[in-house]
Parts: C-alpha cells; structure tokens; sequence
C-alpha cells in the first residue's frame, strides 16, 4: 500500500507538471459562425484546448503570448491536398523515376510550408506511389505523435479506380502493360468484390476518408475528363462499407452524370464538381453534400507544362468548372475549401478564399468553407472554431479579412493544439 500511495503521489505530482496554461493575447478574434469580429482577444489555453474566453480574471503567474494588434482566427483547413506530390514538368513519370521514401520526404517538406502557411488541418486525399504502405497515415501518425511541424492530417491512403482509370497510375503514366499491374491494396479495381476488398485495406491500415474517382480526370491519359468510371454498383459498396466504419467519403467527378451517380451512391463530398446542371444542384442541397470545388487552380495552374492530351482536357473543363461553382455558390450549395495542392503550390493554399469570392462567395461563408464547413466534413466537432471546448488552433494576421481576403495569404502566426509554431 505504501508503495501504491507513493506512486499515486508520483503520478499526481507529473499530472500538474503536465498540465499547462498558457494565454494568448490580441486585439480580436473573428467568430467564423457570426462573422464578426470581436474585441478583445484573450484566449487562455490548458494542454493544448480552449479553456476560456475573455475572462474576468487571469490566472496568476501565467505565460501570455501578446500579439499586440494582431486579429486572431481558428487554424485553416485544406480538404484536398496531396502533400507527396510537388507541381513540375518532372511531376509526370514520379511512378517510375522515384522512390516512396523519397515522396515521404517530400511530403514532410511540403506539410510544414502547409502548417506554416496557417493551415493547421488537411485531408490528403490519396497518394501517389504505388507501394501498399499508406504513406498519407504514416505521415498523419508522425505529426500527432510532435515528430514533424506538419497539420493535423486526415489520410486516406490509396485512391479506390478502375482499372485503367484515372487513379491506375500505370495508365496515368502512359506505361506499357506487365510493367506496373496494380491490386485492389493499391486501390485498383474491377467489380463490387474488388471495390470492397480495396475500402477493407485502406481502412484496416488507418484511413480516415475514403477517396474514389466517379468519373475521369485531367492529369491522367484518358481521352475523356467527365466520363464516369466506377459504376454504380461499386460507388454504392464502398460508400456502404466505408460508412459501416464510420468512414466518410470523397468522391473525385468532374463529369455531371459520374457527379449525380456519386451523390447517389451516398458519398459526403464531390471533389472538383467541374460540370453541374441544374438537377445535380439540387441533388447537393437535398443529401446535403459538400462541394470541395477546387477553383483556385483554375487560375494558378500553369497549363504550358501539359503534355497535349492533358492540356486539352484542361482547356475544356476549367473554365466550365468557374461557371459551376459560381451556379452552387448562388444556389447555396455547402462548400469546404481544398486546393488539390500542389496545383496550387503547397503553402499558398489561402489563394483558395480569394478565389471562391471571385466566383460569387461572400468573405464570411470564405471563412466558413475553410473552418467550420471543413471540421463538419470530417466529423470534427471540437475544430474550425475559437471556442471554449475546442483545440487551440489558433492563427493571426495584421488585417480584419472579413475587410481584406488577402491578409490570410501573409499569417504571421500559427499555434497548433496550443504549440506555437510560427511567431513573427
């Protein structure tokens, strides 16, 4: 008993050295909910959680970070990156020309320029390297676990196709046939069994999303960009055995049929969304699906580095894609921001408000679709917001972005989970 006693002692006595309270201090923080911005900013932190707001009093002897006149927000969130991947004419062949540690290493390198860019949470929606390792929950695990400045990192390991299709990355790359042949573990399939062969892998190795590609795509060698893929059959099995897992997921579909099939199947988000009508509009407000448009790229990305059958699915699809996001921003359709970074490169990522306002999106639903939109997409309620009760995700910048976009493009300072990792 004596000994028990003692190390209850010890314990107790390592619980209060553990514990730690910290405050943060500015002119205001925005209420992303209310779209307001609210004066002052005294944000007091406990083991890296909101413990409370503005309060009476402080505690004494406390550390405080004072930022001055800075304006504070909840951490920004990309649901659609693929930190692997960096956007070059040597992005094209990387199946070939490199290894899956070399593209870990590069994921790291871009996760930072992420984190420190003010995005303190990302969805990684598949890997590019054909190994059965999933890259994207290695990665995930190192930065829960303080191994690398990186965000909070939702994976979703290998991107679920056809065979032949725009995630086969031996049809991506153009490769003769023997030279690469793909398993349902890498996300290639053929039939419903194969379909859920493939979800099982990804979620038994630690994916939190299942990504699947309804239609085909524009970096892929396929004739068509909208034509769809996975058939109906097999969308309905893996959303149905990924929601079985509380798994939800994300659904690639460029073309309007493969959309209308995706949202059919029970998927929680289209990714791109590039062709809409009117009908796939209301399908979106009707099952309450995410758009994650990905509109940015459209301005950004340099088409002169695509080879000819890329560049002209390209020149067909983006600028029908601007014209669908503007239709399902007016109609009110839930949006969540993502880049498919690196399209736009890793660590510009905020471009992607500035372009969501210029298709018709107001500053405040900006600010929704990069915070609370996005936590609602991946289940998280303690995100997205400065909050008693949430994570201390916490940015700041010099002007009031509900005034001025463009200030999310220059953070100054970035805390994660009440860690501060950027402080100019």
């Amino acid at each position: 008993m004596k000994h028990l006693l003692l190390a209850l002692h010890c314990f107790f006595i390592s619980s209060i050295v553990l514990a730690q309270t910290t405050v943060l201090k500015a002119d205001a923080y925005i209420d992303v909910a209310e779209g307001k911005l609210i004066r002052p900013a005294v944000i007091v932190i406990e083991n890296g959680i909101i413990n409370a707001i503005n309060p009476i009093q402080l505690p004494e002897d406390i550390e405080v970070t004072d930022l001055g006149a800075k304006i504070l927000l909840p951490g920004l969130m990309d649901m659609h990156v693929h930190l692997g991947l960096d956007f070059g004419k040597n992005a094209f062949g990387i199946v070939t020309k490199e290894t899956a540690t070399k593209g870990s290493i590069r994921a790291v390198k871009n996760a930072r320029k992420t984190l420190m860019a003010g995005f303190t949470t990302v969805r990684n929606v598949g890997q590019l390297h054909p190994t059965t390792e999933l890259m994207d929950v290695a990665l995930a695990e190192a930065s829960d676990e303080g191994w690398i400045a990186a965000p909070r990192i939702i994976p979703s390991g290998h991107m679920i196709s056809i065979l032949g299709g725009h995630g086969d990355l031996s049809m991506a790359e153009g490769l003769a046939e023997g030279i690469l042949e793909l398993t349902p573990h890498e996300g290639v399939i053929s039939g419903v069994d194969e379909a859920i062969r493939a979800t099982r892998y990804q979620i038994k190795y630690g994916a939190k999303t299942i990504k699947i590609h309804a239609t085909a795509g524009v970096l892929s060698l396929e004739e068509a960009v909208g034509a769809q893929q996975l058939n109906n059959e097999e969308m309905r099995a893996i959303v149905e055995e990924a929601k079985r897992h509380g798994i939800p997921v994300a659904a690639h579909a460029h073309g309007v049929e493969g959309i209308k099939a995706a949202i059919r199947a029970g998927v929680n988000s289209i990714e791109h969304g590039s062709i809409l009508d009117e009908e796939a509009i209301n399908m979106f407000l009707e099952k309450e699906v995410v758009l994650v448009p990905t509109t940015g790229l459209t301005d950004k990305m340099n088409l002169t580095m695509l080879d000819p059958i890329r560049k002209a699915k390209a020149d067909y699809v983006l600028p029908l894609a601007r014209t669908s996001v503007s239709k399902a921003i007016d109609a009110g359709v839930k949006i969540a921001l993502g880049t498919d970074a690196p399209l736009i490169d890793h660590g510009d990522n905020a471009y992607e408000l500035t372009a969501m306002i210029n298709r018709g999106m107001s500053r405040k639903v900006a600010l929704q679709a990069a915070t609370i939109n996005a936590a609602d997409l991946i289940n998280r309620k303690d995100l997205g917001q400065i909050k008693e009760g949430f994570y201390a995700d916490i940015i700041a910048v010099d002007e009031n972005p509900l005034d001025d976009i463009k200030t999310l493009e220059e953070v100054s300072f970035v805390m994660k989970e009440g860690v501060i990792y950027k402080n100019e």
